[in-house]
């Protein structure tokens, strides 16, 4: 582990005596030069407590929690439910208070509701053709029954200044729209930045745009990459439930009844018409569509579509280690990570498990280190210490908004918000896979968000990592025009838009991000034990200040949306 210079540093002897536990340094000091020693010198890092996060205790703890027995911890899952009480039994252990809620648990139960695709009562026929399901086509998990004839509309988007109207010159009332734009992918030759304006007047998407047109239906044409995929995203409808937040419901967008067809199927739909998809896949290509064109109207489009539905519990695990002052304890400093992962699929090869060891079994084990490093410390830091494991992160950050908009703990006395979403990957010197080249080193972290809203957090973030470890901070993304925007992508996002200071510590993506491979055996255990000693510093350092840190700055407008 490297070390720094011993400028600022105050060396402190340890005494036989038990009166040693009463000296309180305030600067970092060299680390430990003998193992052995039995009067070695004592830095603040040792008295705090975090040199008990170790690589070993890591790694046990995540080979748990990505084991093959977790089932990839899906959220609802058994296995996500598994973990929560792993983390719990823990949390008890170390004496940390139950936050969970009223009912006196660490668990925030979130009311879920899974929601399959019946695939015996889900049925499509083109005139008197009846289709094969996850073989000419694949529904959206939206329950509808519907007969109409067809027209093509182009994109679907519509472009106010661009002069872009796929409805212009077709009526599709009552009909069933045919798009060339898979999950609502922006058209070809098309950026985020042209979502300028206001959604629904400057610009709409191809759902809603075909909802506010009146159709009754949607064939969405999939592009190159989707039917590479049609094999798992086939297994993803039939084996994955579609989940959602019951008390987010009433909030979701209306849906149309839709389906994606394979090539063989598509063909025949524009059989005699203007194109055919393998045309259209390549006008796509090029960059450009045709205009929109009504089919002949003789042929007609059944779709039906089936969804069972169940009410299910899930939850957030959520644990106070309570701070020593008995003013600056009913102030947090928060740190969470989500626990879930994507589940299970399709055996290949016989594995089935997507075990997320770095996503974010990595950002869920930190916590748990950080959690018994505080509990066995030989003090309390001044504040109060929130620790929250998101669910349900990968099914669209819902945890953590679950979590902020019905949170367990006052939002305004949230000091800082430390989000930790992979960790534990590294990139070698002689890797020369190009799916690896943003993955951060040995001795590198990408930082995110520290600088955004809080001049001094950022100043601390900084600060701490410089007089302890000296970690290589990397702060490429943190940058509000990012175009991978991470910003968005995991739970701190819900924070920052309640005015929470936040910091975001990432390994960037790998081979093996939402892969089968993210596995307990491919992490780099002595840079996790790095990183989390670090933020365990960072914590304490928050922890006992006198004031907060000061929000300076409103978040950048390109990150207040979605």
């Amino acid at each position: 582990m490297r070390r720094l210079s011993t400028s600022l540093v105050l060396t402190i002897i340890l005494l036989v005596s038990l009166t040693s536990a009463l000296i309180a340094p305030t600067a970092v000091a060299q680390r430990k030069t003998s193992r052995t020693s039995k009067a070695t010198p004592a830095s603040l890092a040792t008295q705090r407590g975090a040199d008990s996060i170790t690589a070993s205790q890591i790694k046990d703890y995540l080979s748990f929690i990505a084991s093959d027995e977790m089932e990839g911890r899906d959220t609802p899952s058994r296995g996500l439910d598994i973990t929560a009480k792993f983390i719990a039994m823990n949390l008890s252990r170390w004496g940390f208070k139950p936050a969970g809620g009223g009912d006196g648990t660490f668990f925030q139960t979130i009311a879920m509701r899974k929601e399959a695709i019946d695939t015996s009562e889900t049925k499509v026929k083109f005139n008197d053709q009846l289709l094969v399901f996850g073989q000419d086509y694949l529904p959206s998990s939206v329950k509808g029954d519907v007969t109409a004839s067809l027209v093509f509309a182009g994109s679907g988007w519509f472009f106010k200044a661009k002069g872009i109207d796929p409805y212009k010159t077709v009526d599709p009332k009552g009909k069933i729209v045919i798009i060339f734009s898979p999950l609502n992918a922006l058209p070809p030759g098309f950026t985020r930045a042209d979502l300028a304006g206001k959604a629904g007047e400057d610009w709409i998407n191809p759902v809603s745009n075909a909802i506010s047109k009146g159709a009754v239906g949607i064939v969405s044409v999939p592009d190159f990459q989707y039917l590479a995929n049609w094999d798992r995203n086939r297994n993803r409808l039939t084996e994955r439930p579609i989940s959602t937040v019951e008390k987010f419901q009433p909030a979701a967008p209306p849906q149309l009844p839709r389906i994606i067809p394979a090539p063989q199927f598509t063909n025949s739909l524009f059989l005699g018409e203007k194109h055919t998809a393998g045309a259209l896949v390549e006008l796509a290509a090029g960059g450009k569509l045709p205009e929109s064109f009504p089919l002949n109207p003789a042929k007609k489009l059944t779709i039906t579509v089936n969804v069972k539905s169940d009410s299910v519990p899930t939850q957030n695990v959520v644990g106070v280690f309570e701070g020593s002052d008995p003013v600056l304890k009913n102030e947090y400093v928060a740190l969470g990570a989500h626990y879930d992962h994507v589940g299970l699929a399709t055996p290949l090869n016989g594995d089935s498990v997507y075990n997320g060891a770095d996503d974010d079994g990595s950002g869920t084990t930190a916590l748990l280190a950080i959690a018994e490093a505080l509990g066995k410390a030989r003090a309390r830091p001044k504040r109060s210490v929130l620790f929250v494991w998101h669910a349900a992160e990968e099914k669209g950050l819902w945890g953590s908004r679950y979590f902020t908009m019905f949170p367990t703990v006052p939002l305004e006395n949230i000091v800082t918000q430390i989000n930790i979403d992979m960790i534990g990957r590294a990139k070698n010197e002689t890797d020369t896979n190009p799916r690896n080249r943003n993955l951060s080193g040995p001795h590198q972290v990408y930082v995110i968000g520290s600088k955004l809203m809080s001049t001094e957090l950022g100043v601390l973030t900084e600060t701490v990592n410089k007089q302890y470890l000296n970690l290589t901070y990397d702060y490429r993304y943190d940058d509000p025009s990012d175009p991978n925007r991470f910003f968005f992508r995991s739970d701190h996002i819900n924070y920052a838009r309640k005015g929470i200071p936040i910091v975001f510590f990432f390994d960037g993506e790998h081979e093996d991000y939402h892969g089968r491979d993210d596995e307990a055996d491919k992490i780099d255990y002595q840079k996790m034990e790095k990183i989390t000693r670090t933020i365990y510093m960072m914590i304490w350092e928050l922890a006992s200040r006198p004031a907060r840190p000061k929000v300076d700055k409103p978040l950048p407008a390109q990150l207040g949306g979605n």
